[in-house]
Parts: structure tokens; sequence; C-alpha cells
């Protein structure tokens, strides 16, 4: 059964699309790691630790839900079989599947935010592969132009960018944007140029959607540590540290994509 966190009248409701090992060792993900911070960061979250000591990531999406209002879908996850994602994630995911077990249809999905473009986040955004036919897709410019300019190394412009914006349904950000009352998209770089995170706020409660912001609970502890996956780590430590600190100062819950827990209070 999904997890699901209130915030007023907002919902959000954890989906998972899937369940899998890191492509390589997690001291290659965090190389300045100390025995120390990985033994902090296995005891607060367990579940992210293979039998042979490696790293599990959760593929995670969340739906958001205004009242009764249409879903906003953060991120899209792996992808089916064939998916750009295929050559290192568990594909086929499930992501549909889970949605339908939330009570959620395709159709039901009016935008679907895409916190960054990297191919684990916007499988089942894929225009030949989604079921979300109607849904506008919400990217970062700086991403966009990322992908635009590295076209013969990796299939996102030519699969999703330019079908999407064939059929009208690709809205470029460049700053925040409020999607819906209470759900506000804020740009958080240095994962990737134009990564961006959600908050989500109804009176004094609020909850951050991460993307990629947090990857690991060893960030959670050192927000500062070197990830490998970062485009420029050192603008993405002083982002994730900014947004950790606007989140304990609000009292806020996190919703991660990767980690063990769903939601982190």
């Amino acid at each position: 059964m999904a997890l699901t966190r209130s915030i007023g009248p907002i919902t959000v409701i954890a989906v998972e699309d899937a369940a899998g090992p890191y492509f390589g060792p997690r001291s290659e993900a965090f190389p300045t790691a100390t025995a120390e911070q990985w033994a902090v960061a296995d005891a607060l979250d367990p579940a992210a630790r293979t039998g042979d000591g490696e790293w599990l990531l959760r593929f995670r999406s969340y739906a958001v839900r205004v009242g009764n209002g249409p879903v906003i879908l953060v991120d899209a996850g792996i992808g089916p079989a064939g998916s750009l994602a295929a050559d290192w994630a568990p594909v086929p995911g499930r992501l549909p599947e889970a949605l339908a077990e939330a009570g959620i249809e395709p159709g039901d999905v009016s935008a679907i935010v895409l916190t960054h473009l990297h191919n684990d986040h916007m499988g089942w955004a894929v225009p030949r592969d989604s079921p979300f036919t109607e849904a506008r897709v919400v990217a970062h410019q700086d991403d966009l132009d990322l992908y635009a300019a590295n076209r013969e190394h990796a299939g996102q412009h030519d699969l999703l960018v330019e079908p999407l914006r064939a059929a009208g349904r690709l809205e470029a950000l460049d700053g925040e944007r409020l999607l819906a009352p209470g759900v506000r998209v804020v740009p958080t770089p240095g994962h990737t140029p134009g990564h961006q995170s959600v908050w989500v706020e109804a009176g004094g409660d609020s909850l951050l959607v991460t993307g990629d912001l947090l990857v690991h609970a060893i960030q959670l502890v050192n927000p500062d540590l070197p990830y490998a996956g970062d485009t420029d780590p050192a603008r993405a430590g002083a982002t994730r540290e900014a947004a950790l600190a606007e989140a304990r100062r609000r009292g806020a819950t996190l919703a991660v994509s990767h980690v063990g827990p769903e939601f982190i209070s």
C-alpha cells in the first residue's frame, strides 16, 4: 500500500517504480567518505545497504494532489524494458501499476515535474513509452540545454525533449514556478545544472520533494560530502546545505527518491 503524507489539503503519495543496486561500489560514489560516516549513515538507513555492504537504491516518484484536483507527478522513474535506464537500472519499472494501486489513473496526471533529466527520473515521461499522454512535462531550461548540446551521448533530447516539444507538452522553467496552490518548483542546482525540487506548503506545514538534491543518508549528516554523480559537487553541496537548513527551520518533511524510507521527518 502506498505511503502518504498530508500537508493541509494536499496529499503526497510515494510510489516506487523499482529497487536495485547502484552500478558501482558505493565507495566510488562517495570517494572521501570515512568509515565513521558510513556507520552513521547505515544506522540511519539500514534499508539502503545490500547484503554485501553496497548501495541499494529505491527508484521512487511522488504523486501530489491538491484536494480532489488533478495529480502532479514528481519524477517518472526508470521506465519499461528498453528505456534509457536499461543499461544499469532494474527495468522494467512498475510506476503505472503502483499509481493504479494508489487509485491514480494515467488521465489523472496533469503534469510531470522532472527534477532533472537523468534517465532514472524520466523513463515513463518518454512519449513512446508513457501512459501519461495528456500531461505537460516540466523541466528546467539548463538541463534541456545540457542535453541539446550532448545529443550524441544520451537519448534524452531525441526521445524525450523533441517529441514533447513537437506535441506542445514541454514546459521549460528558468526559476521558481507555482504549479498549483501550495505546490512550488524551485531551482536546486548542482546535481545537474537545472536540477529542481518541489516544495509542498499549506498553513504551517511543508514537505520538500528532493529529487537527487539528496541521494543517500550519508548526505543528511554530511551535506557537503562530494558525490561522484553530481555535475558540480561544490555547488551541489552548497545547495544541499541551504535546502536542508531551510527544511530544519520549517520542520519540513523530506520526500527522497533513492533512500529507504519514503518520508523523513
